[in-house]
């Protein structure tokens, strides 16, 4: 940038002795400046002393173009790179907050301030200032040369200018602002909008109400790109007002140069030199003001990748040294309560449980008793209120719940399959060239999926489709379950895993359940009792509280 700067004072400076040369080539000659340089490459006529000032003069401007244009290479991929690297810090950081946060935010939050928020802070938040950096270095090159050719006029000039444009930015600052935060809000509402779409799209095409969904996202889409019409506005409208300001100045300038006792051909070189120079300063003057516009547009953007970034992450303890739990006995819940915050009501009250290893225990109640988050509990992620978690006699708290989570797989009442083959998903996380198949085929035959597998024509490398469209829900559900086998989990538990099934597939899923290993410790939660007779013990949650504990006869 400097380095352009430097350039940019080269190339206006070349002009006056280019122009002087053709008008006036004597006064060359006559200079002490030249002298020494008419020495040097033995020039002895006018035509030579105009043809090497031609050649100087082009080198330098093209010189100066090249800078500039190398500069804005450099400046435009370090720009987008550290973009690059923003939007995945951000979901570095995202992936490890604690599972609270996640509950608490909208993932349509995260994925657009990732992906969308990212994109705008980096086109109009960080290369406006980029920009704004280099402009001003070039700036100040500039009228530092003008100065030197002609004070008065170049401080009238850029006083003139520069008063302009930093009367328009007081003027647009508001409007900005609340396009700024228009921008942000919309971006988060646009991926929502779709979100929700895509993500009810069977009860959109039974109900026909396409138009709804339709209208809600054109509406949030078409605020956003208002918004961004007015920062594009507000940008670009000063440009013609300052141009024909500059021509009308150099205009001035002409006549008044004119008056003065050498006369227009005297004074040429300066009108040239001034000329050049407003010709560099105006395009340099509304770029920074147009970025100046941009990072104004784009700070609420900026604010909320900032906040993201500074929200505390869980990254170094995650991938710390963790020790493997102990658990050769049992599970204890003793006089456990949980609630949200202080605001809300107790979700669990006082309750105590105790899983024994090796048992298959039923976690049954209605809507809202408190099941999932038990589990929630169990699983480490969420820290009860009051009362103890204990592993083998042991308190799982924030310095162990993390050995304690290696030895748990969780099969969900929504399974998440990725649009891969089926060896991919059962070894999800794991990168391909590091899969067991072996192991991959050992589990599939363990959760009663394999022969299945093998009778499709590309066996292990079918692809499911997004969300595993092109499987039964029974043939997904048991993937789920050669999933958490892979894991080689010492306690797997099944969270509603069954409950969008028919009675005859869920029939067979829970015998694949019932098959597995005895020395897996398996929790089981089901909105139906039918689900969990083969359950050792079977515990009913009612309002976060248990109700009964028995086995599936004394329920009959």
């Amino acid at each position: 940038m400097v380095v352009s700067a430097v350039c940019e004072m080269m190339s206006i400076g070349m002009i006056i002795p280019f122009i002087t040369a053709i008008t006036s080539p004597e006064l060359i000659f006559a200079s002490d400046y030249m002298n020494p340089i008419i020495e040097i490459f033995s020039i002895n006529s006018e035509v030579e002393l105009t043809i090497f000032l031609t050649i100087l003069f082009c080198i330098t401007a093209i010189l100066a173009a090249s800078i500039r244009l190398i500069t804005l290479w450099f400046q435009t991929r370090f720009c987008y790179s550290l973009g690059a690297d923003l939007s995945t810090q951000l979901y570095k950081n995202s992936l490890y907050q604690p599972y609270t946060v996640h509950v608490a935010r909208n993932s349509s939050e995260f994925i657009s301030t990732i992906v969308n928020k990212t994109f705008q802070s980096t086109s109009f938040a960080i290369l406006p200032l980029l920009n704004v950096l280099s402009s001003s270095l070039l700036l100040l090159g500039i009228v530092t040369m003008l100065l030197l050719v002609q004070p008065l006029v170049a401080v009238s000039v850029f006083t003139l200018f520069g008063v302009l444009y930093g009367a328009v930015i007081l003027l647009t600052r508001s409007k900005l602002d609340r396009d700024s935060e228009r921008i942000s809000f919309e971006q988060d509402e646009v991926v929502k909008k779709l979100q929700e779409g895509f993500g009810s799209i069977r009860d959109i095409l039974i109900g026909n109400t396409q138009e709804v969904y339709l209208n809600s996202y054109a509406a949030s889409f078409k605020a956003l790109q208002d918004a961004w019409a007015n920062v594009e506005i507000i940008r670009s409208t000063p440009r013609f007002v300052i141009e024909a300001l500059g021509i009308v100045s150099i205009a001035l300038l002409a006549l008044y140069l004119a008056s003065l006792p050498e006369g227009l051909i005297g004074a040429l070189p300066v009108l040239a030199a001034m000329a050049l120079g407003a010709q560099r300063l105006l395009p340099i003057l509304q770029l920074i003001y147009a970025s100046l516009s941009s990072l104004r547009a784009g700070f609420e953007s900026l604010i909320d990748i900032l906040e993201l970034l500074d929200e505390p992450s869980q990254e170094e303890v995650i991938k710390g040294n963790h020790k493997l739990i102990p658990f050769n006995n049992n599970i204890q819940l003793e006089n456990l309560s949980f609630k949200y915050d202080s605001q809300s009501s107790l979700i669990l009250s006082n309750v105590n449980i105790d899983i024994s290893k090796g048992d298959m225990i039923g976690i049954i109640g209605t809507t809202g008793s408190g099941k999932s988050t038990l589990m929630d509990i169990i699983m480490g992620l969420l820290k009860p209120v009051d009362g103890s978690f204990l592993v083998d006699g042991k308190v799982i708290d924030e310095n162990n719940r993390f050995g304690w989570q290696s030895l748990l797989a969780h099969v969900p009442q929504s399974i998440f399959l990725i649009d891969a083959s089926i060896t991919e998903n059962i070894a999800l996380g794991t990168p391909i060239e590091k899969i067991d198949l072996e192991h991959v085929t050992h589990v599939a035959k363990q959760a009663q999926i394999h022969e299945a597998i093998m009778s499709w024509d590309k066996q292990y490398d079918t692809v499911v489709g997004e969300r595993g469209v092109r499987i039964s829900g029974g043939q997904r559900q048991r993937i789920a379950i050669a999933r958490a086998l892979y894991k080689k989990a010492s306690v797997i538990i099944f969270d509603e895993a069954t409950s969008a099934l028919d009675s005859k597939t869920e029939s067979s899923v829970m015998d694949s359940i019932t098959e597995l290993s005895k020395d897996l410790t398996i929790i089981i939660v089901a909105h139906r009792l039918s689900t969990l007779k083969n359950c050792s013990n079977i515990i009913e949650l009612d309002d976060g509280k248990i109700l009964r504990q028995g086995v599936y006869n004394d329920f009959i």
